[in-house]
C-alpha cells in the first residue's frame, strides 16, 4: 500500500513539473512574442508615448519574467533528474537547447529594465530563440 502511494505522488510530482515547465516557457516566449509584435506597433506612436509604453509593458511583465525562471530551473532540473539514460545526440541538443534558454533568460532579464533603449529588438531575438528552443524541445521529446 505504501509503495503504491509513493509511486502516485511520483506520478503527480511529475505532472506538476511538467505542467510547471510548459506553462513558464508559454508566459516567458509567450511574452516575448508579444512584446516583439507590439515594439512594432508601437512604432507609429510619439517618442515620449512609446517609452511610456515600454516602461508600463515592462513592469508589467518583470514578475512574470522573474517567476518563469525560476519554476524553468526547478522543474527543469527535476526532469533532466526525473528521466536518466539519454543518449549522446539527446545531450548535445539539449546542450544547445540550454545555450539558448541562457540567452533568453539574459534577454527577459534586460528587457524588464527600466529604461533600456533596444527593448524591441531585444524582444525580437528572445522570440526567435524561444521558438527555435520549443522546436528542440519536441525533437528531445521525440527522441527519448
Amino acid at each position: 500500500m505504501d509503495r503504491l502511494y509513493t509511486q502516485a505522488m511520483a506520478e503527480e510530482l511529475g505532472v506538476l513539473m511538467r505542467w510547471m515547465h510548459i506553462a513558464s516557457v508559454a508566459c516567458l516566449s509567450g511574452g516575448m512574442i508579444y512584446g516583439w509584435i507590439v515594439a512594432g506597433a508601437a512604432a507609429a506612436l510619439t517618442p515620449e508615448a512609446r517609452a511610456e509604453l515600454g516602461e508600463r509593458t515592462a513592469a508589467a511583465f518583470r514578475p512574470l519574467v522573474l517567476l518563469s525562471m525560476v519554476l524553468l530551473v526547478i522543474s527543469g532540473i527535476y526532469n533532466l533528474l526525473s528521466n536518466p539514460g539519454h543518449s549522446l545526440k539527446y545531450h548535445i541538443l539539449l546542450g544547445v537547447k540550454l545555450l539558448l534558454v541562457a540567452h533568453i533568460f539574459a534577454v527577459a532579464a534586460l528587457v524588464v529594465q527600466p529604461g533600456h533603449p533596444r527593448r524591441g529588438r531585444l524582444m525580437a531575438g528572445g522570440a526567435i530563440s524561444s521558438l527555435i528552443v520549443i522546436g528542440i524541445a519536441a525533437y528531445l521529446r521525440r527522441i527519448f
